[in-house]
């Protein structure tokens, strides 16, 4: 959510590698003959895009390579697979962190639980800010900006990606804690209950109450691929893992499916969401 599906902040990262590929990728382009509404059609990617990459603004998707020496030819396609290399981080995500936002980029369903910050896909900025702000050892100020935006860069999946299922079961414990103060609180609430509106996204509170609980063991985050195949992760303390054995995946389906069933669903949510906005 978020790091950065959650609390944890990754070392922040520069993006000259990004910038380096970008510039690289037009001249190619430009080279061609090809604008970038006649070269994002050819990769399979739309212009918008197309662009936020050359402008080193966004990571490139693994196969963007392969598709842009279909477009631009062998000799592109070895000068790509050249820059690329250097691309060993996304600027503002932790080292360790970035597989999993690769597999974001790519995943038709992505679910959450959450349990120890809201999930960094339904931050909003001010969250963002105290989550990151609250890091040790501390950020410095360019690093904390480096951090934010990275964080609010990865949300534009929800509305970008339209057709992914996303849901979240967050504990209501996370909303009560007033992480970075009651203001802050007021924004999360609202900023949630928007994001709750999109028709691909489902969150549910979790009740501080419980007699039985399938999420007992931690947070967790599952994606599905096409292909109905299916990677799980959990982190914690600047460390990660990648679940990707079918019976290990079995097993955090069916915790995550009780935990669905255990939450309040999506209306309940939200009227208990405003129930929490109006008693701050």
């Amino acid at each position: 959510m978020t790091a950065d599906n959650g609390g944890r902040c990754g070392e922040p990262e520069l993006s000259d590698s990004l910038k380096t590929f970008g510039v690289v990728l037009k001249a190619l382009r430009d080279e061609a003959g090809l604008t970038q509404e006649e070269f994002a059609p050819l990769v399979d990617y739309s212009a918008h895009y197309i662009a936020k990459i050359e402008q080193g603004k966004r990571f490139p998707p693994r196969d963007l390579v392969t598709r842009s020496e279909a477009a631009l030819g062998a000799t592109a396609g070895r000068v790509l697979k050249a820059a690329a290399k250097s691309l060993t981080r996304k600027p503002g995500l932790a080292s360790w962190f970035r597989q999993w936002a690769e597999i974001e980029e790519d995943a038709v369903s992505l679910y959450a639980y959450e349990c120890r910050v809201v999930p960094g896909l339904l931050q909003p900025e001010s969250y963002v800010r105290a989550v990151c702000g609250s890091r040790l050892p501390p950020l410095t100020d360019d690093q904390l900006e480096v951090q934010v935006a990275a964080r609010l860069e990865r949300q534009r999946l929800l509305k970008e990606k339209g057709n992914t299922a996303f849901g979240f079961v967050v504990e209501q414990s996370l909303i009560e804690r007033q992480t970075g103060g009651v203001d802050t609180t007021r924004d999360l609430i609202d900023h949630v209950i928007a994001c709750a509106q999109l028709r691909n996204v489902e969150v549910q509170i979790m009740p501080l109450r419980r007699k039985d609980h399938a999420g007992l063991d931690g947070a967790l985050y599952l994606a599905e691929m096409a292909g109905n195949q299916w990677f799980g992760y959990f982190e914690g303390h600047d460390h990660s893992a990648l679940v990707t054995r079918t019976e290990h995946i079995s097993g955090l389906l069916q915790r995550y499916g009780k935990m669905r069933s255990q939450a309040l669903g999506l209306e309940a949510s939200i009227d208990l969401l405003e129930q929490l906005r109006g008693a701050l």
